[in-house]
């Protein structure tokens, strides 16, 4: 044995003899990186939560399908079966609600821009006419030679020819006193009521006269009895000219150049008021008021009263637009007052101060912001609403306040064209839906008492 060989073994053994594990230099030791470690956890982190997300949408396509099963199951067991009755069940379910009209149309609104602005208007074939704003609040409009010399005779002939008649008289407000001198007897108080005379008094006729601020009189019972004209809120007389198919020719294009004025849609014109013309003889007078009242839930308006709820108690006159037309020259006054025109703001209190009514155009019409002077052939134009902001009818303007001073020399002649647009849509919707729907000789009775006759049966009448 060699001195090597006997050194390695002796290096082999251990001071007890027994054999020993032969350890590896530190160079040699295998490498461990920690991210090795943290990559395993994440990658098993990720998987636990990959099959909850499983479990998870298993569980609910089983809950969908289990719940659907048995909707099925209810309704094939409430439906009748035969010829039997429905459930009770089935009739719980509410019946289909009355379909919604989607609003294609816009109301066009024409720009004030100023006071005193003038723009150019096409009415007529070969002829521009001036249009001036003579007040933003309302926005109320002036076009001198809207109707020619011979139109304006046509109209007041035509008028002469069908028969005026007393306009519907008004007490003023805070002269009910006049109502208890009157003594009338229980059938001229029938008479009185019954506003459309036929011989039957219904609910909104006894509503229509007491709900209102005013207390309504016929002339007959009123003039009879000794009132004076000067005392009541109108002094004038009228009547109402058809302006549809068979027409006078005159009417028809008045009516068809208001179209193009107000830029509407010729089936509004068409379905609004006829051609209303008033005369006012010396004395003649028209307190303030509005042309078209505010409509609220319980409100139906008069025109559309056909497509309206059947129990609404109430209902007014929603005249978006109103033409007016001077159809002679005054020789003195009977202007036309708007007494709050342009005012910074609205107060009804305001409008009686220091023992000035404002509202009495007999007295205190040099009081009033804005007067037009009557002016043959001469129309104004304004807006009873303002804008809903999309395009259709929103609240009633305030400032459309207005009326007639009093004639104190001579005859004044003038005709309203009033544009009717129901504020809700849907119900001017379904109202024109009717209207198409029924046949040319269809002439309903008018819905509700008014002053205003069967327009679509006018044609007959003239």
């Amino acid at each position: 044995m060699t001195d090597n060989q006997e050194n390695t073994d002796a290096e082999d053994a251990s001071p007890s003899g027994s054999p020993t594990l032969q350890l590896r230099p530190p160079c040699d030791r295998l490498p461990c990186h920690k991210s090795s470690v943290c990559s395993r956890s994440y990658f098993v982190v990720v998987m636990v939560f990959f099959h909850v997300y499983i479990i998870n949408v298993i569980a609910l396509l089983f809950y969908v399908h289990y719940s659907s099963g048995q909707e099925d199951a209810s309704s094939s067991s409430d439906a009748p079966s035969g010829g039997g009755q429905p459930q009770r069940s089935e009739a719980r379910r509410p019946s289909p609600s009355k379909p919604d009209f989607v609003r294609d149309v816009s109301l066009t609104r024409i720009e004030g821009i100023r006071v005193g602005h003038v723009q150019k208007v096409s009415l007529v074939p070969g002829r521009v006419h001036e249009m001036k704003t003579l007040s933003l609040k309302p926005l109320l409009f002036e076009i001198p030679g809207f109707l020619s010399e011979d139109e304006c005779r046509v109209v007041m002939q035509l008028a002469q020819l069908k028969g005026l008649m007393e306009s519907q008289l008004m007490v003023q407000e805070g002269q009910e006193e006049l109502a208890k001198e009157l003594d009338l007897s229980p059938e001229e108080i029938f008479n009185l009521l019954d506003i459309n005379q036929d011989g039957q008094l219904q609910l909104h006729e006894v509503h229509v006269s007491f709900e209102i601020s005013y207390a309504v009189f016929p002339a007959r019972f009123l003039l009879e009895r000794g009132v004076k004209r000067s005392q009541l809120v109108r002094n004038s007389r009228h009547t109402w000219l058809y302006q549809g198919k068979g027409a006078h020719q005159v009417l028809q294009e008045i009516k068809e150049r208001v179209t193009r004025l107000t830029r509407l849609p010729a089936s509004l014109v068409d379905l609004s008021e006829p051609l209303q013309v008033v005369r006012y003889e010396e004395g003649g007078h028209y307190h303030a008021h509005h042309d078209s009242g505010p409509v609220y839930p319980e409100t139906a308006c008069t025109h559309t009263r056909l497509a309206a709820n059947t129990s609404t108690p109430f209902e007014t006159s929603c005249r978006y637009i109103t033409v007016l037309f001077y159809l002679n020259s005054v020789d003195g006054g009977g202007e036309t007052a708007f007494p709050v025109a342009d005012n910074r703001t609205y107060d009804e209190v305001s409008l009686i101060q220091n023992d000035v009514d404002l509202m009495d155009t007999r007295r205190n019409c040099d009081k009033s912001n804005l007067r037009v002077k009557p002016t043959k052939g001469m129309a104004v134009f304004w807006y009873n609403y303002l804008s809903d902001g999309r395009g259709w009818v929103g609240e009633q303007d305030e400032y459309a306040l207005h009326g007639g001073c009093v004639v104190t020399r001579g005859t004044k002649w003038v005709a309203n064209k009033w544009i009717n647009v129901d504020p809700d849509y849907q119900r001017q919707a379904r109202y024109q839906q009717l209207v198409s729907q029924l046949p040319e000789w269809w002439c309903p009775r008018p819905a509700a008492p008014t002053s205003i006759p069967n327009w679509c049966c006018l044609d007959v009448l003239l």
